[in-house]
Parts: C-alpha cells; structure tokens; sequence
C-alpha cells in the first residue's frame, strides 16, 4: 500500500485533443515514444496515495498509530487536536464516529422522501425536544450495544394479596416491590451494576443502588431515578415515586435527577401486553421490562391451581453479561416476587 501504480500527464497532441496517457505502459514502451516516456519521468504531478511518505510525517503516539490501526483507520485522513496539530486518541475516536454517522446517514439516504399527500390527507407534527433526544438515545444504543432479552414469568399471587391489604390504608403499586427485590440480585451478580469505561476495556462495578424508572409523560418518555434504593423501604420509595412522577409530567423534574442509574424498571403491566424488549439505557448495562399480569393455570402440589402470573423481559448488554448470567438474575427475580417476605425493606420498620 502506499506504492505508486502509474502517472498521468495532460498534453496536446496535433489535432488539438486533450489525451490521457499512464506512464505504466510507457515504460513497457520506451523506444515507441522516449519524448513522452521523458517527460512523465520528470513530471512533478503529486500522487495522493503515496501513503508511506505521508505517513512518516504524522504527529502522534505509537498509542495512537497501534489505536488507529486496530480501528483501521487511515491517520492521513485525521485532524489532530493536540498542540502542534498532534492527533489524539479523541481525534481518531471523533473521526470514527463521524464516519459511522454519515454511514447512517447513506443508509437513511435508500428511502428517498415521499409526498404522502398524493395518497390523501395528511398533516405534519413537529416531533418535541425530549422525543428528539431519546430517540437519538435510543437510535445509538441500538447500533453500538449488542442486546439480548431474557424472558420469564413470576408468581405474584401472594405478593398481590399483601399489597391489597396495604393499599386499604395506603396507596402502593408494585413498583416497589420490584426495585426492594432488585438490590439484592444487583449485589449477588455486580455485573448488572456497572458500566463500561470509555476505551471498553474496563468495567466499572458500582457500589451504589440507584434505580431509574421510565416515566411515560405527554412530552415523551424520561426516566427519573430513586437515589439509595437499598436505604429505603417500599413505602419511602412509593412516595418519591409519586413526587417525581407528578414533576416529571408537569416538567419540573430537575436534571440531576435523571442521572446516576444503575439498572432501569420500565413498567407497562398497567397498560397491557405480554411480553417486549426494552432497549438498554447506556451508560446501563441491563433494563428490566415487566408486562401486564394474569390469571394463570400453574402446576403446584401435584395440581393446576389458578396464579397471578407476570411476565418480566430483561435486555442485557451482551459484551459484559452472557445468557448463563442473565437466567440466574431473571430466576433470582422471580424467587423474590414469589416469595415476598424473603425481599429487605418491605416493611415500615426496615
């Protein structure tokens, strides 16, 4: 690579007419035409490829050149930042991505705009600025996240009679209880409380409990987080759950308050549907979706016996949890809702 393969020269000939020669066949040729084989030897056209020469002059680290390399990536083509015009690893980061956007970009380019209102009666709306962000948000996540979605259904037929006795004196949904009986399982498997660090090499296990949850509003979807789950019992957390629902429909929810998750619950049992993937709020490696419960046949005691079933969908982030993992932890999820007693913090006193 870097090798010149020919040269072009531009001359008239006698009748006037612009021709193209390639010095490659004039040198198979010499004695045919030394005139022209001389000239084009002592022409001084530059040559755009000649990748070696360029490269000598480059201005960066061994880091970087081994960095770009790994990424395939042509250094020739990157603007340096640094002092002196040196090329940072951000440099060549930034110029990756670029090149993955207008990528996109083309790709988005195959489905050309259409004039709908040929087919009849149409009408434009504008999409909001948290609908511009998520969706951009999401768009990411989903071309540089490799995600699977482990399902599986929990026994809640105990855990509902127990909440319909509290609901008697206090509202509380089960929201709750899903994120008390997250803890535990995020302390048992740590892989599911972490993040990856900039470079992907490393993993960054959290020692903190702080869990978001997605908030459907008129705006759009935001996902507000319960800070310190692990110090708070249902009943604590039911209350921010109403505050921060209630700001974050009015817009009063403040920004820090969407930041700092560790793993997201995103709820549509009170809407309906079986089963659905979420995709992974990044920096987050996991998100936990839960589906609208029913009445099931289930098989106990050697006998079918009618239970409130519900169905939970958990989207991992492939690079840091692998399917074996994630069956424990949606298994796990399930023994706690099942057995709600054995979940800390589901009592005033906890």
């Amino acid at each position: 690579p870097g090798d010149k393969l020919f040269t072009i020269e531009l001359f008239e000939d006698k009748n006037n007419k612009t021709t193209y020669e390639e010095s490659s066949l004039q040198k198979t040729d010499k004695n045919l035409n030394p005139k022209i084989n001389k000239s084009t030897e002592n022409s001084n056209i530059p040559v755009n490829n000649n990748q070696k020469n360029i490269s000598k002059n480059i201005y960066t680290s061994p880091s970087v050149r081994r960095f770009a390399r790994k990424l395939g990536c042509d250094l020739n083509l990157v603007e340096g930042s640094g002092p002196k015009g040196r090329i940072l690893k951000e440099d060549v980061e930034k110029y990756i991505s670029n090149q993955l956007n207008r990528s996109n970009n083309k790709v988005s380019d195959i489905f050309p705009e259409i004039d709908f209102n040929k087919f009849g009666l149409t009408e434009n709306l504008k999409l909001n600025k948290i609908k511009k962000i998520t969706g951009s948000r999401l768009q990411a996540a989903w071309h540089t996240i490799p995600q699977v979605t482990q399902f599986d259904k929990a026994d809640i037929t105990e855990l509902d009679i127990y909440r319909s006795k509290i609901n008697k004196t206090s509202k509380m949904s089960f929201i709750p209880f899903y994120i008390k009986a997250l803890i535990p399982i995020l302390k048992d498997f740590p892989n599911f409380n972490s993040s990856l660090n900039k470079s992907q090499d490393t993993l960054i296990l959290k020692k903190y409990f702080n869990i978001g949850i997605a908030v459907d509003t008129p705006n759009g979807l935001i996902v507000p987080i319960i800070k310190d789950a692990d110090k708070k019992n249902i009943y604590t957390i039911m209350d921010e759950l109403i505050d921060i629902s209630n700001r974050a429909r009015n817009k009063q929810i403040k920004p820090n308050e969407l930041q700092g998750g560790c793993i997201t619950i995103s709820s549509l049992g009170g809407i309906g549907g079986t089963y659905f993937t979420p995709i992974v709020n990044p920096p987050e490696v996991a998100i936990l979706g839960i589906s609208k419960a029913s009445i099931e046949p289930y098989y106990l005691k050697n006998q079918f016996e009618p239970r409130k079933m519900l169905p939970i969908s958990l989207t991992y982030d492939h690079r840091v949890i692998d399917g074996a993992l994630a069956a424990k932890f949606t298994s796990s999820f399930c023994k706690y809702l099942s057995n709600y007693k054995s979940i800390p913090g589901i009592n005033k006193n906890d």
